[in-house]
């Protein structure tokens, strides 16, 4: 099919929160019209492919319901009643709050909160700059990453690895940890490469028969929590069937002899015990491991959603050190290119006025900390006034009862700038229109892959909105606040980072349209050493000191163990709470962005939980039933879907949807926790004890 000579193809980069960053070639239509939006085959890693959502984000960037104007709320909070008012009078009234907040209890009392909406650096993370200028409680991201960093760069030494392209080049690519069907499209894409150039095997490693699991050709189904323990037992083997590289293991490994001892009781047996995988099929895997030289484990962020989720990840990633799998082309593992970057954000965060004594409050307890946990709140002020950016706690946050206990308070003000009228939103004082990642400049980086790009904006946004770092700077003229970013547009503070962080200036990155950043083959795969003092691989793990960029230390750090091993630290079933619950992430939405296009909508339908169909007899619940699940925090309604493959005792809730889908206008995170994972905090979405019942009527019949 021609291309229509009236559309300009311009190019720019995905902004959501996933590790692909995909390269794009967009239909510029006019100056405030794109049509559609296809993968970029200049940019090796992409490959031409994208997902279906992002595809069709003509439907979200021109959507009806985008918000165009400021506006002010008229009724009670929640119920949607706002009046338009103008760009001033709503920052003139932010700053207001925000001043006579600090006046009365302190600057600490003010809390800009964000996340990954977007991953733009500069409209991501340009609110620190306000937050540190200002001395306002400064934010502690946990909500994603924290765990499955930690778990890898305790044995590798830093957040980097081989080649993701290398999957191509594999024989048996392990994808673990990741439902990449539906989360990291591109991950499939040099996996069926290899398969289709190779004859490669596919082999899946998760909690349930996902659409990845359905690709693969070695199919592993574990017990939630569990990994640590399949990982030993197939270790186990390996040293036991003579497939240990033993001169490798004596150059570039820290302890295999002590490694080896400690297996010696970790068998198939135990670990099936513990994980469920029967002991013929971890038998199997070890093998299809240790015959295959070029093996490639690709480890994914479910490690991050678990208690005990750094210890596994990093008893997985020892398996291709057991192996010596580094030295091969299409061997080794990867998880995160994080550490290849090297992105000096003083400017874009405003690190230069950073006061380190100033309070960090943790994302993931947002519920405690604004419903006054002291502990929470470090003891110090309550949270008073809030500005939120790229994030919709009152869906995504754990302990939602809490978090909505919280926005509900008369004295709490919040401004949220969004695209669409959240459910976060519709609690706020003031709601400012947002641009999307089109209509405003930025600077990326593929923390899934090795390339950095510049995202210009290539239309005009709708109505009066405006992107994060023009409201940044209206905040900074009326708090008199002064730092050169917020005098400085979009694109002179992309340019000015890139020059400090030593990649150049803004024009040559965009003439380049992607920059491949990957290191070379040796240093890649380690050859020389691993990133650790002593250039080896850690079996034996520091949790003290892990060499991530966030280093705050929560939970039961010190009682991890060092080498690799079950840790049993998750929300374990009992007699009242019979099931284990993973809330997985669904193929049509990202978080709650897309909840509001049509044909993810549609593709997604109701909230569901999958059930094993001799489990839900137990509970005298049929496929499209109504069923309740409920803990200690709260309790939600969903319809079964039968499903035999996940472990009994096991149920999946693809989420997020939005609150107000499901039945009383309770969400799924009104059972997760924020209960602080080691050894640097994270949220446990995938690890809560839930019961369950038959709920009447059926949800089919409700009005």
């Amino acid at each position: 099919m021609n291309q229509r000579p009236d559309i300009e193809i311009r190019h720019s980069t995905c902004p959501h929160d996933c590790p692909s960053a995909c390269a794009l070639d967009v239909e510029v239509i006019d100056r405030s019209t794109i049509g559609r939006v296809r993968g970029s085959k200049q940019q090796t890693y992409t490959a031409g492919v994208i997902c279906a959502k992002v595809a069709r984000y003509a439907e979200r960037i021109h959507h009806p319901d985008r918000l165009k104007y400021p506006m002010r709320r008229s009724g009670p909070k929640g119920s949607g009643q706002f009046v338009r008012i103008s760009w001033d009078e709503a920052l003139d009234e932010i700053a207001a709050r925000f001043n006579a907040a600090e006046a009365e209890f302190g600057a600490e009392s003010v809390w800009p909160y964000y996340y990954a909406g977007t991953m733009g650096l500069v409209m991501r993370d340009g609110i620190n700059r306000l937050a540190n200028a200002k001395k306002y409680s400064r934010f502690y991201a946990t909500i994603c990453s924290n765990v499955a960093w930690a778990g890898y760069a305790a044995g590798v030494g830093k957040v980097a690895g081989v080649d993701p392209r290398e999957m191509a080049k594999s024989d048996l690519i392990v994808i673990w940890g990741t439902n990449a069907v539906s989360t990291q499209v591109n991950v499939m894409t040099h996996a069926s490469r290899a398969r289709k150039e190779r004859g490669a095997r596919i082999a899946a490693v998760d909690i349930y028969d996902n659409e990845t699991m359905k690709q693969a050709d070695i199919r592993i189904i574990l017990r939630p929590g569990t990994d640590g323990a399949f990982a030993c037992g197939v270790m186990y083997v390996l040293f036991r069937d003579g497939y240990a590289d033993r001169d490798y293991l004596a150059r570039y490994t820290d302890c295999p002899d002590e490694l080896e001892a400690h297996l010696a009781v970790r068998t198939p047996e135990w670990a099936s015990a513990i994980c469920g995988v029967p002991v013929a099929e971890i038998e199997a895997f070890a093998h299809a491991i240790g015959e295959t030289k070029r093996s490639f484990f690709r480890l994914g962020y479910g490690f991050t959603r678990s208690r005990n989720g750094a210890a596994q990840m990093h008893a997985a990633l020892c398996i291709p050190a057991v192996t010596g799998a580094w030295q091969y082309e299409g061997g080794g593992a990867f998880f995160n290119n994080g550490a290849i970057f090297g992105f000096d954000k003083t400017l874009i965060e405003g690190l230069d006025t950073l006061d380190p004594s100033t309070r960090v409050l943790d994302q993931s307890k947002i519920g405690r900390i604004l419903t006054g946990d002291a502990e929470a709140l470090g003891g110090g002020a309550p949270v008073k006034a809030m500005l939120i950016q790229n994030t919709n706690p009152m869906t995504v946050a754990p302990e939602q009862t809490l978090v909505r206990d919280g926005f509900a308070r008369e004295d709490l003000f919040v401004a949220v700038h969004e695209q669409f009228m959240t459910e976060t939103a519709l609690m706020a004082d003031i709601v400012l229109p947002a641009t999307m990642f089109l209509e405003h400049d930025d600077l990326y980086y593929g923390g899934g892959h090795q390339h950095i790009s510049v995202g210009a904006r290539l239309i005009d946004p709708p109505g009066e909105c405006r992107s994060n770092h023009e409201v940044l700077q209206g905040l900074a003229i009326r708090l008199e606040v002064r730092h050169p970013a917020f005098e400085m547009t979009s694109r002179e503070v992309i340019d000015a980072t890139l020059k400090k962080s030593g990649w150049g200036e803004i024009a040559a990155l965009e003439a380049e349209l992607w920059r491949d950043l990957q290191p070379d083959f040796r240093a890649a795969h380690f050859l020389d050493g691993f990133a650790h003092v002593d250039g080896k691989f850690h079996f034996r793990a520091d949790w003290g000191e892990v060499n991530v960029p966030r280093q705050m230390k929560f939970g039961p750090w010190q009682a991890m163990p060092s080498l690799p091993d079950h840790w049993a630290v998750t929300e374990h079933a009992d007699d009242e709470h019979r099931f284990r619950l993973a809330t997985s992430p669904a193929r049509s939405f990202l978080n709650t962005t897309f909840n509001e296009t049509p044909s993810s909508r549609a593709r997604e339908g109701a909230p569901t939980v999958l059930i094993h169909p001799a489990d839900a007899a137990t509970i005298g619940v049929g496929e499209g039933d109504a069923v309740t699940l409920g803990n200690q925090r709260g309790e939600t309604t969903l319809t079964a879907k039968l499903d035999a493959g996940l472990r009994r005792g096991v149920l999946i809730a693809v989420s997020i949807f939005p609150n107000r889908a499901h039945a009383g206008g309770r969400g799924i995170n009104v059972l997760t926790s924020a209960d602080s994972i080691a050894p640097h905090g994270g949220a446990a979405f995938h690890d809560n004890k839930v019961w369950a019942k038959k709920a009447l009527p059926p949800l089919a019949k409700r009005d």
